[in-house]
């Protein structure tokens, strides 16, 4: 308690107040700027990606010219000086160690995934989005001079605006970028500009008509100790689930590596590979997966819908072609709690909505974001279901992360600090 009689303390407190006054303003400015910025650029990447799926199941022998067009993108890549390009790992790295993020980024990132999606990779766009932001993040610091601290916290804060635009959950995006950098630190010097720059983003790419991403769920009943179990055990399905999408999308990348030294020809030859695949089993695989999500929640589906949708998209972005993750593991979880429903004897929507941000905790180790996306996109109704699902398949996903540059700073079995480095 600050006693009105103590000057010295009255100094200390002004003295602070003033300085959480600056800093309100000046991030206040920068996210108004990245928000703004990042909004409007979001909503031409969502169109050009939506008329580049249009184009592509208009028009379903384009898949046929995917190896060459991945030829294009590593060309695009190599040319300018990117040939070694390591995704949304290069942004985190940037967060920890200070590496420069080149504004050239943002431009190949929306190239490289606009092409991918044309002719029918199977990524994401969220991914996308976060290099995207970041990369602006960290341009708009340069051009400021700002110190690297306030540098890391410009790159979150367009990781955030440009996550939220693109997928309609302003809060989950605001939190997404703070807690995804060091799994059990969240960067609350970030708060202010993050949420800011998020729902501005939000709020330009929705009067511009991009819709939220959201699903209906039914009437649940009570969780009893019967369900809880039975939630329990979906949540160590999903956790194993988040492995394996983790470990297929390492092995796929080493394996092509470890057989195609050539860039060209690794992904020249995953191209036809994906090619054949898609003849074999069907377009349904390829793109981000939001059919699948909304196939699955209609009816249960089979057992091998998860498993394809892993090595379509483990083929894709191992080879080199541009994308996403994270929608991809929204299908996997979706599609396997569809799957997976009638043998628990639950709804197949709840399954569903458990196993999307089930699966994404696992391969994120994000689990305040998993929840807040649970409300933004289920609304409250689920809400018991899927935090039982999403702490299960945090602790039971052990160290393994999308992320190589994630850092597991506190231990998920102990209050103990281990600084260890994802899996």
């Amino acid at each position: 308690m600050i006693s009105i009689f103590d000057k010295e303390k009255i100094r200390s407190f002004a003295s602070r107040e003033k300085m959480a006054l600056n800093s309100l303003w000046k991030w206040c400015l920068f996210a108004a700027v990245l928000g703004t910025g990042m909004g409007f650029l979001s909503v031409l990447f969502h169109f050009l990606l939506e008329q580049a799926a249009l184009f592509r199941t208009s028009f379903p022998l384009v898949v046929l010219i995917l190896p060459f067009a991945g030829l294009g993108i590593i060309a695009l890549y190599r040319i300018t000086g990117n040939g070694n390009d390591s995704g949304t790992n290069r942004v985190l790295s940037a967060i920890h160690s200070g590496k420069n993020i080149p504004l050239r980024v943002a431009p190949l990132v929306f190239a490289g995934t606009f092409i991918t999606h044309m002719f029918g990779g199977s990524s994401g766009r969220e991914g996308a989005a976060l290099q995207i932001g970041g990369s602006m993040g960290h341009w708009l610091g340069d051009l400021f001079k700002l110190d690297e601290k306030d540098k890391h916290i410009l790159i979150m804060c367009g990781m955030s605006a440009c996550f939220s635009a693109m997928f309609g959950t302003p809060a989950a995006a605001a939190v997404f970028s703070m807690e995804v950098i060091s799994v059990g630190v969240m960067y609350y010097a970030a708060l202010v500009p993050c949420v800011i720059s998020a729902v501005l983003a939000r709020g330009i790419a929705k009067a511009m008509g991009v819709a939220s991403t959201s699903f209906p769920i039914g009437q649940l009943q009570s969780i009893d100790i019967t369900i809880g179990l039975r939630l329990i055990l979906l949540g160590a399905i999903f956790a194993a689930a988040s492995i394996l999408f983790i470990l297929a999308m390492q092995t796929a990348g080493e394996a092509l590596r470890l057989f195609f030294k050539n860039p060209y020809m690794r992904i020249f030859v995953a191209g036809w590979i994906i090619v054949a695949l898609s003849f074999i089993f069907g377009q349904d695989w390829l793109g981000s997966g939001i059919n699948l999500i909304n196939d699955s929640l209609a009816a249960p589906c089979g057992w091998y819908v998860f498993l394809l949708k892993i090595l379509f998209t483990s083929l894709t972005l191992g080879s080199g072609f541009k994308g996403g993750e994270i929608i991809p593991s929204f299908c996997v979880g979706a599609t396997l709690g569809s799957f997976i429903a009638p043998a628990l004897g639950l709804p197949v929507d709840v399954c569903v909505a458990c196993g999307m941000v089930g699966v994404f905790c696992g391969v994120t180790n994000s689990p305040i974001t998993s929840l807040i996306i649970a409300v933004e996109m289920f609304g409250t109704g689920p809400i018991y279901y899927c935090i039982i699902t999403i702490a299960v398949s945090y602790l039971l996903s052990e160290y393994f992360s999308l992320y190589k540059s994630q850092r597991i700073v506190y231990s998920k079995y102990k209050t103990s600090y281990i600084n260890h480095r994802s899996e």
